[in-house]
């Protein structure tokens, strides 16, 4: 009797207990509410279309607009590219505001940071000829640096450690370049400006393009031009001149700049310039050593080296 009267028992409660989680969960049935998976709960996202990576996106459509003046046309491209490399503050802000970090905003970004940068300095190699090993290094520098970076951190930090998640007792002076964003923002910034400025000096200064002072031929216009030669053809040419036609070459000649400003901006931003290179440097050497500890510990892991008898 005892038996059956616990067994009575264990049963009631049992009943109470469903019935308590059916009331707390919203069922009048006094049945347990079935929980909704979890693609159920959050809504379909697209991270394509996430507004950091559209502002990743509209970066990348201005780099290619700053490329096509690039040659013949310095005022132009010097906006455009401007504006690009300002945006790459902005879509850090927008992830931010809208909580839309992701790894593949995260490499859009660092991807387009390289590109735009390597492109600016080949052309600086183009123009300055004699520099150009000097242009063909700090390109090298650059991508080997973070890429060097970028797979340490994720082969010894796991795929979800930010790439900007330096711990300070690895390196305080990269720790207080990724974590603190105006630090960051200023040395970007002025890097960029940097080029910038040498950019615009190709066209406005003696001093470092002494083909400047070299009058125009008098045949220079009609160099680029055939017999047969159809100017102004469609509506197409009309809106975008060909910036490496013989009178685009001759209305950049004809509007030369002055080179005090960018005189001005190239020495400004040169010191800030050159502690990014020591920064890449730096990042270069601590990616190396943190991969080199890796594998030590895995060849540890393995075994080896073996001892020889």
């Amino acid at each position: 009797m005892n038996g059956v009267r616990s067994r009575r028992q264990a049963s009631a409660e049992k009943d109470k207990s469903v019935a308590a989680n059916g009331k707390s969960n919203g069922n009048s049935n006094g049945h347990a509410a079935v929980v909704p998976a979890s693609d159920d709960i959050y809504p379909r996202e697209n991270i394509f279309l996430f507004w950091p990576n559209v502002i990743g996106y509209s970066r990348i459509v201005l780099a290619i607009a700053s490329l096509y003046y690039m040659p013949l046309h310095p005022r132009t491209c010097s906006i455009l590219y401007s504006v690009s490399c300002l945006l790459d503050a902005l879509d850090g802000y927008a992830a931010r505001y809208f909580e839309q970090s992701t790894r593949f905003g995260a490499v859009l970004d660092m991807v387009t940071d390289r590109c735009t940068t390597s492109c600016l300095l080949v052309f600086l190699s183009t123009a300055f000829p004699r520099w150009a090993i000097v242009f063909q290094g700090l390109v090298s520098l650059d991508l080997a640096s973070h890429y060097m970076h970028m797979y340490a951190t994720l082969a010894m930090g796991g795929a979800e450690t930010s790439h900007k998640a330096v711990d300070r007792s690895r390196s305080w002076l990269l720790n207080l370049y990724y974590t603190n964003k105006t630090v960051l923002f200023i040395f970007c910034a002025l890097n960029e400006l940097f080029f910038i400025a040498l950019y615009l000096l190709s066209f406005s200064s003696p001093i470092l393009q002494p083909s400047l002072l070299k009058p125009i031929a008098s045949d220079a216009a009609s160099s680029g031009l055939h017999a047969g030669a159809q100017i102004n053809s469609s509506i197409l040419r009309q809106i975008f001149a060909n910036p490496h036609s013989a009178a685009a070459l001759e209305m950049a000649r004809a509007n030369k700049m002055d080179s005090f400003w960018p005189w001005v901006l190239a020495g400004i931003s040169f010191p800030v310039m050159f502690g990014k290179q020591i920064l890449n440097v730096v990042q270069l050497v601590k990616a190396s050593k943190w991969l080199a500890e890796g594998d030590v510990q895995a060849r540890r892991a393995a075994g080896l080296p073996r001892r020889r008898r």
